[in-house]
């Protein structure tokens, strides 16, 4: 009976840790950080952390299998002396000190390499200069060079290095697109700094990697790399002013959204609406996503977000179109045309 226990505890273990294995088995997952980085600032941290990594596995296993070994073969029995005794060893002690201060050593030369390297801030008239200011939740960014601001998707381009300015106006929050860069904190109160670049194009998948409270989760982001022409289109076209439709449920749906409370909250450059606490949405229907970069810009995502924004993003600093700002459904689907213009 105690070996068939012992057996099966053998076994739920042996499940349990093939189980964490296949968990780490995706690939080319989105936010995957070994595989089609896009940039030389995530090859050189995957650079440094593969051999780091694989000297600690070799050590966990060489140490791990070295107590169990000493935990069966001089576990305690009657019919066994006391093993010989090694303390006071001048050369075994020596041993074990000098090994671990060379791979220690040996570690400590490509990492503050990496360190001082990816520290540096980059400067020059070819650097894309960004302010990123993190709110709950959801990302601005603005371009203090070419006149531009943003939200939740950041456009840069190939080959440049970007040059990124973090702030946070409420609580921690963490700036992470996994194939460009690593991790790096937005901290009330404090500016840090981060830089990378892209030579492969794409949408690249990224957020906010601390927790930051109710819907963190929501924190999304992306970083879209394109070539300089395309992204000298997209700088010219965020920087006009939002264009007026001229009739139909777009025109009613204008003169709703500025008459209603939306206007102390969000930009729209062009009109009366300058509110600071929103997105702007100047050319909101020129995004992917909107909410974080949580949901699709779809008609019918967007009908759901006038009609009740908090059902769809817990905590969401937005009232419930329907109930809180006496919406019918056709004033909400009339809003939802005038987004839809705002390209």
């Amino acid at each position: 009976m105690r070996r068939g226990r012992t057996a099966r505890r053998v076994a739920s273990l042996v499940s349990l840790g093939f189980f964490i294995v296949l968990t780490a088995c995706a690939q080319n997952a989105p936010q995957d950080t070994f595989h089609n980085l896009g940039g030389p600032v995530a090859r050189k941290e995957l650079n440094l952390s593969t051999p780091v990594f694989l000297v600690a596995a070799i050590i966990f296993f060489l140490v791990e299998g070295a107590l169990v070994y000493a935990t069966i073969r001089f576990r305690a029995r009657s019919d066994r002396d006391v093993p010989v005794q090694v303390h006071g060893n001048r050369v075994l002690e020596v041993t074990w000190t000098l090994i671990p201060a060379v791979i220690l050593a040996a570690i400590a030369v490509p990492t503050i390499g990496t360190i001082f390297s990816l520290a540096s801030t980059p400067s020059g008239p070819n650097v894309v200069r960004v302010d990123l200011t993190a709110r709950q939740w959801w990302w601005e960014y603005k371009y203090p060079d070419l006149g531009v601001v943003t939200a939740n998707e950041m456009h840069i381009p190939l080959g440049k290095n970007v040059a990124i300015k973090l702030r946070s106006v409420d609580v921690i929050h963490s700036f992470w697109v996994p194939r460009l860069a690593g991790k790096q904190d937005v901290i009330p109160g404090r500016t840090n700094d981060l830089y990378f670049s892209a030579d492969k194009a794409g949408t690249y998948l990224g957020q906010c990697a601390e927790f930051c409270a109710l819907s963190h989760a929501n924190m999304r982001l992306r970083v879209i790399a394109e070539p300089q022409a395309k992204f000298d289109a997209w700088v010219q076209q965020q920087k006009a002013d939002a264009i007026a439709p001229t009739g139909g449920d777009a025109a009613h749906g204008m003169d709703l959204l500025l008459k209603n409370q939306c206007i102390f909250c969000h930009t729209i450059r062009g009109t009366q609406a300058a509110g600071k606490v929103g997105p702007d949405l100047t050319h909101v229907a020129g995004r992917m996503t909107f909410a974080g970069a949580t949901f699709d810009f779809t008609t019918d995502n967007l009908i759901k977000w006038v009609s009740d924004a908090p059902a769809m993003k817990p905590g969401a600093k937005m009232g419930r179109g329907l109930a809180d700002y006496h919406l019918t459904p056709d004033d909400v689907r009339a809003i939802v045309a005038y987004l839809e213009s705002l390209k």
